[in-house]
């Protein structure tokens, strides 16, 4: 079981702002963060910490991994197609459109990069 996923960030401020806005479309908010981090949880749940962006506690450049991805569950294909809208109006890149994958399946997926370039996903099993 995955207790809670971690990105790392170069400019803490700028990733701030584009995950409290990326990340709204699937029901998580910003619920703690200092000068080194920031979480989000379920705006149900604002006690169960899913995600945090951090500086790098080496100090170092944030990266990112290849072939590392977060997937976060959404409740419609109306959300994943707002993820990606606005993860691409607040400066991530395109790494796959909104659509069902394999092409013909049920679940759709969309896929993005933060300006870290952290590659992330949002997903839903609903047919709507």
């Amino acid at each position: 079981m995955i207790g809670y996923a971690m990105v790392g960030a170069s400019d803490l401020q700028r990733s701030s702002d584009y995950y409290d806005a990326v990340l709204t479309p699937l029901g998580l908010v910003r619920v703690e963060s200092d000068n080194s981090y920031v979480a989000y949880a379920p705006k149900t749940n604002p006690s169960a910490i899913e995600f945090y962006v951090t500086k790098p506690f080496d100090g170092k450049p944030a990266t990112f991994g290849n072939g590392t991805m977060i997937a976060f569950a959404a409740e419609s294909r109306r959300a994943v197609d707002l993820f990606h809208s606005t993860a691409l109006k607040k400066g991530g890149t395109d790494e796959g459109a909104p659509g069902p994958r394999p092409a013909g399946g049920t679940i759709y997926y969309a896929y993005a990069r933060d300006p870290d370039g952290n590659k992330i996903c949002a997903y839903s099993a609903d047919e709507q």
